[in-house]
């Protein structure tokens, strides 16, 4: 509903005989003009007038012809007298209705306005508080990456250091039983040696039972056998001053297979040296003892002029 359909619905009604009233104006204005118009047409009547020509002895000269001078025009007619109606009663009750309709609205409004307002401003807060939370959440992200990445790191030179002292370890730990290894096969050695070094002059008889070095090694004859195995296959003829031998470390699997030697001690004359390594690889083959073993790590030692 518009605002003047509103008014009219709220306006008093209008005063009785307002329509009587103006249909007499009407008729009153209608013959004052009448009036008015008869007595404008009296006033322009036109008067009688009569023509005389008169002859004189004397020439005289004639005077001007007779103008007749216009009557001037009727003054305008008097403007018509508007009658306004009276100004309707004032209606106190309908004054007060339409006062309280247009508080009504104008709290609508207000209401309407405060809530339009609320809204927008709710929803500023919550842009603002999406944008704080987008931040935030950045920023935990970026703080979560960097320690991370710092976690990562730290895992990472601590398995190099833990790396580099497993190696370290690891090298001590061979390096230790290398030396255990040469320590052992060093013993091995030397008891070799002196076991070996019985066989030629051994005291005891058959039935010894010491426990002396050259009983508890190879037997008197194992030594003689090697050599005897081994010095039909070294093919040297060249002559040599001196005697001095070449000592050679056989080793051997426990069922007398050559698997290794070694040039203990040079005789001094590469010739002789290579001549004994040689037939030691085309004996291929060690005796057993007599017990049946084969003894090894052996050190036998070689003479070219024996």
């Amino acid at each position: 509903m518009s605002a003047h359909a509103q008014h009219l619905e709220f306006a008093p009604p209008p005063p009785p005989g307002t329509g009587r009233s103006l249909t007499l104006a009407l008729f009153v204005h209608a013959l004052l003009l009448v009036a008015l118009t008869a007595g404008i047409q009296w006033n322009q009547d036109n008067p009688l007038s009569a023509e005389a020509e008169l002859w004189s002895a004397v020439p005289q000269a004639a005077a001007p012809k007779l103008v007749e001078v216009e009557p001037p025009p009727p003054p305008p007619p008097a403007p018509k007298e508007v009658v306004k109606p009276p100004p309707p009663a004032p209606d106190r009750e309908a004054d007060i209705a339409l006062a309280k309709k247009r508080k009504q609205l104008d709290d609508e409004k207000k209401l309407q306005q405060a809530k339009e307002a609320e809204r927008r401003q709710a929803e500023l807060k919550k842009a603002e508080q999406k944008k704080a939370d987008e931040k935030k959440a950045k920023l935990k992200a970026e703080e979560d990456k960097r320690q991370l990445d710092a976690k990562r790191e730290e895992e990472r030179k601590d398995k190099e250091r833990k790396d580099k002292e497993a190696k370290k370890l690891q090298a001590q730990k061979e390096a230790k039983q290398a030396a255990e290894d040469a320590k052992k096969l060093e013993a091995i050695r030397n008891e070799n040696m002196k076991r070996i070094a019985g066989l030629a002059g051994a005291t005891g008889g058959d039935n010894a039972t010491g426990s002396a070095l050259r009983s508890a090694g190879p037997s008197d004859s194992y030594g003689g056998r090697i050599r005897a195995r081994i010095k039909p296959n070294i093919v040297f003829t060249e002559e040599v001053v001196g005697n001095t031998p070449a000592e050679v470390e056989v080793r051997c699997a426990p069922d007398g297979t050559i698997v290794g030697k070694k040039l203990v001690k040079s005789s001094g004359n590469l010739a002789w040296d290579n001549a004994v390594l040689k037939a030691i690889d085309k004996t291929e083959v060690l005796p057993r003892d007599v017990d049946g073993r084969v003894h090894s790590p052996l050190l036998i030692s070689f003479r070219p002029k024996d």
